[in-house]
């Protein structure tokens, strides 16, 4: 049996190991749009900094160990999957046949409409020639202006302060870190910033970009500045175009059932590419981060190798190191309508904590520099304990989580999924 997997990123690379790990005979081939081993995305900043060099990206470091697993890699921008055929198809003509397929294409980095932003010093971080870009261009004491404080521009923000440049970043939204933070922890991870010397910019809008020395930055509100370089971190989606006439169902990415198979009989689709079913959430979602991927992909190899596993959940974790502040969102981390919340903040020691609840559940939570049981969190969140009378106690004091866990989580087998963790989103 030969299995095509498309993308080697994270979710590519492990649901290859585990088809191998359990079809010891089959034909596995790895296909990846770059011309580098499989790498992960984010050790870009690291790079970028000068922690590690290019080889210390690569998702497995041991010399010839794809070639000693029996996994061909090959390099091809795949533009089409055919499923009536059972074949890929690669931007040289070339076609690949295949018994089952996944799709773990990932994410591709979204291009904002200004006028000027095709100007050679905007820069994505997204591969490694990037990175080698950015290198290039900041230097000590350039005037680098970052478009994006979302996750991957936080981790961005870092590298380039320790580069030394003089270092600008504008937020269109009211908030850093929009769609993991709600306003307090994000007002905290701004005002670290500022004084770690980021100017930050919230509801700014960038108008356009005019040639200058280099690029000279036009705001909507009339201010601007001249830059040498221009970072572009203004979000990600779903590398899913090439699935446009496929019959491939897609919406924001590839719909995929429990076994993370698609709508074509042996496509099967992980990672940040990958739209799933989260019982918990009763909702589908696409969760872009590292462990989503390396889970779904240890799923769906499980399933593309006859061995059937079910997934129920989406991984609904995020951990951003924000230059040396860490902070952290759980589940439903924005609440839900007629749910409690409380929250706890310490501005001179920049920490923060806010817990969601549903009833008796903690259903969410955000932390800034809090790195104290953050298992115990997670498994709170996850594992849907009842809390009872703990959780007015979390009300009056929200520390007292470990307390809280130790007297409810260890006590009490899995609870019901509250009826209700399906209900509508606030507005973030």
């Amino acid at each position: 049996m030969r299995h095509v997997i498309i993308g080697n990123g994270p979710a590519g690379v492990v649901a290859a190991e585990t088809i191998r790990k359990h079809r010891a005979d089959d034909e596995i081939v790895l296909i990846g749009d770059e011309p580098s081993p499989p790498y992960s995305r984010m050790a870009i900043p690291y790079l970028v900094c000068g922690d590690i060099d290019a080889a210390g990206t690569h998702l497995r470091k041991e010399p010839g160990y794809f070639e000693g697993a029996r996994i061909e890699l090959r390099s091809g921008l795949v533009t089409a999957i055919d499923p009536a055929a059972k074949q890929v198809v690669l931007a040289d003509g070339a076609t690949l046949a295949y018994d089952r397929c996944l799709i773990a294409t990932g994410s591709v980095p979204t291009e904002p409409p200004v006028p000027g932003i095709e100007h050679p010093v905007v820069q994505p971080c997204w591969t490694l020639a990037d990175a080698d870009r950015i290198m290039a261009l900041a230097t000590k004491g350039a005037r680098v202006l970052q478009l994006g404080a979302g996750f991957i521009g936080c981790i961005i923000m870092e590298a380039l302060a320790r580069r030394g440049v003089q270092l600008t970043v504008v937020e269109m939204g009211e908030r850093m870190v929009p769609r993991m933070m709600g306003a307090g922890a994000a007002a905290l991870i701004r005002s670290w910033c500022e004084k770690q010397g980021v100017r930050v910019l919230t509801s700014t809008r960038l108008e356009r970009l005019e040639p200058a020395k280099p690029v000279r930055a036009v705001f909507a509100d009339g201010g601007g500045g001249e830059f040498d370089l221009v970072i572009r971190a203004t979000g990600v989606r779903p590398h899913i175009g090439f699935l446009a006439g496929s019959g491939i169902a897609c919406d924001a990415g590839v719909l995929v059932d429990s076994h993370l198979c698609s709508s074509a009989p042996d496509v099967y689709a992980a990672g940040d590419c990958a739209e799933a079913w989260d019982e918990t959430l009763g909702q589908r979602v696409v969760s872009a981060i590292q462990p989503n991927a390396v889970d779904q992909g240890r799923i769906a190899g499980l399933n593309m190798a006859g061995l059937p596993t079910e997934t129920r959940e989406v991984t609904q974790i995020n951990v951003l190191d924000t230059m040396g502040l860490v902070s952290s969102s759980f589940g439903r981390w924005d609440g839900v309508e007629g749910g409690d919340s409380v929250e706890t903040s310490d501005g001179d020691k920049f920490r923060y904590l806010r817990l969601e609840f549903e009833g008796e559940f903690l259903i969410g939570a955000n932390t800034v520099g809090w790195t104290d049981h953050i298992g115990v969190l997670r498994s709170l969140v996850e594992g849907h304990i009842a809390l009872g009378q703990w959780k007015e106690r979390l009300m009056r004091d929200p520390m007292r989580l470990m307390e809280a866990y130790l007297a409810c989580a260890q006590a009490q087998e899995r609870s019901p999924i509250p009826p209700n963790m399906g209900g509508a989103r606030r507005a973030s």
